[in-house]
């Protein structure tokens, strides 16, 4: 199959929706001889940070002299980007070759009955024979969505589990209050695996403690009250956090070294009770050598144009706190666009105050918001409203009615982010 013809079949799956549960993917693994079963993984779940925390993990140990799988969601720029070994994306060919071995047990499926597996499904199974072919020492695997019923869920015993931040997102799917979306994300927990928890909610925590109880696994909370940032500027951060003094960064945002205690706490677990070799150096070099493009990242200057793929409450607080902290005297340009299933009254009440000029626009998904649906609310906010549904006409007004001493800004959702960036970097 061509890197052409695996892209064209991926993408042909979506019409068979988001289905949470583990039976496809079960069955579909098993025809393909249960790669996942081969493959020491990290698991992580959450509902903000997934991404960073992941990142942060794979290139420590990568640094470590290890071979590391990364599998992620969504895809900023171009798909491969999901399924990486030591940073390098799948290479195009031999997506196609891996896809062609999954088809054919998609298709012995549907001769034996079985219900089409969804994308995601699809997706994770050429993820996990792609690490399995390629012999990886580790593979931090990201949940796509919730945990307990998520395909990558099909993994029975990882080293670690990893919970992030949670917070209300996916409600149609996960449950409307905090406690239920953290009993879908603990779902991740096994029998007498470590757990390493970004601090929750008091009803979301002790949903966790609860789990963790149940399936005698030890709960490592991370004190991020003990990440003490030194400095902040526009190539990255310092902190220090426990033992740890003078970490380097080059993510922004304060969550961003939350993200890293989180990762740091996780790699002293394999290190000591799986006597995974890593040194502190290592911990230092991965993490400063640690990038996750379309996540608060400056692609230029003159003017600044920062993007970020926040795209709930959660990640909207956490640019508007650093757009507050270091940009508050700037004027800011915001270029928006939201998915329609998302709290969006919340995250426009966030970030429209900060910003004198709004360029609406919509992302490249069937969820959308129309921008003028989305106008209706952002002018609460804002009387300076401009609306460009195509992503390149917004782009191009943005850059239009700014200053070279403004701040551009673009957020909003990872499917729109991803191609501001190819058009902007």
């Amino acid at each position: 199959m061509k890197h052409s013809e695996a892209l064209e079949y991926i993408h042909s799956t979506y019409k068979f929706g988001s289905k949470l549960g583990l039976d496809n993917i079960n069955y579909l693994l098993g025809l393909m001889g249960n790669p996942h079963e081969k493959l020491k993984v990290i698991h992580v779940a959450g509902t903000n940070g997934k991404g960073s925390t992941s990142n942060y993990i794979a290139t420590v140990l990568k640094e470590s002299g290890y071979k590391v799988g990364l599998f992620t969601s969504p895809y900023l720029e171009e798909f491969e980007e999901r399924i990486r070994i030591n940073g390098e994306n799948i290479p195009k060919d031999r997506l196609g070759q891996v896809t062609s071995k999954v088809k054919e047990c998609v298709d012995k499926m549907l001769e034996a009955g079985e219900s089409h597996p969804t994308e995601f499904e699809v997706v994770t199974a050429i993820g996990f024979q792609y690490f399995k072919e390629e012999e990886a020492d580790f593979v931090v695997l990201e949940v796509g969505m919730g945990g307990r019923l998520d395909s990558t869920n099909v993994v029975k015993q990882p080293l670690v589990s990893v919970i992030t931040p949670i917070a209300l997102d996916h409600t149609n799917f996960l449950g409307n209050t905090i406690e239920k979306i953290a009993f879908e994300k603990a779902g991740i927990i096994k029998a007498e695996c470590p757990v390493v928890c970004y601090p929750q909610e008091a009803g979301a925590i002790q949903v966790i403690k609860d789990i963790c109880t149940e399936k005698n696994s030890k709960l490592y909370e991370v004190d991020i009250d003990k990440v003490n940032i030194k400095e902040t500027n526009e190539y990255g951060q310092t902190f220090d956090f426990l033992e740890y003094e003078d970490v380097n960064i080059k993510m922004l945002g304060a969550h961003q070294c939350n993200n890293a205690a989180v990762a740091i706490k996780v790699l002293e677990i394999l290190s000591k009770d799986y006597e995974v070799n890593i040194d502190k150096k290592h911990i230092y070099e991965g993490l400063k050598k640690s990038v996750w493009p379309g996540r608060i990242e400056i692609l230029r200057n003159d003017p600044t144009i920062i993007i970020d793929g926040a795209h709930n409450y959660h990640g909207i607080k956490s640019l508007s706190n650093l757009i507050k902290n270091n940009f508050k005297d700037k004027n800011i340009i915001l270029g928006l666009g939201i998915l329609g299933d998302k709290d969006v009254e919340p995250m426009v009440s966030e970030i429209a105050p900060l910003a004198s000029k709004i360029v609406l626009t919509e992302p490249n998904n069937p969820r959308k918001m129309k921008a003028e649906d989305l106008s209706e609310i952002v002018k609460k906010y804002c009387s300076h409203i401009y609306i460009e549904k195509e992503i390149k006409d917004a782009a191009n007004k943005v850059i239009e009615i700014s200053d070279k001493e403004d701040i551009i800004l673009f957020a909003g959702s990872l499917y729109m982010i991803g191609e501001v960036r190819s058009l902007l970097k």
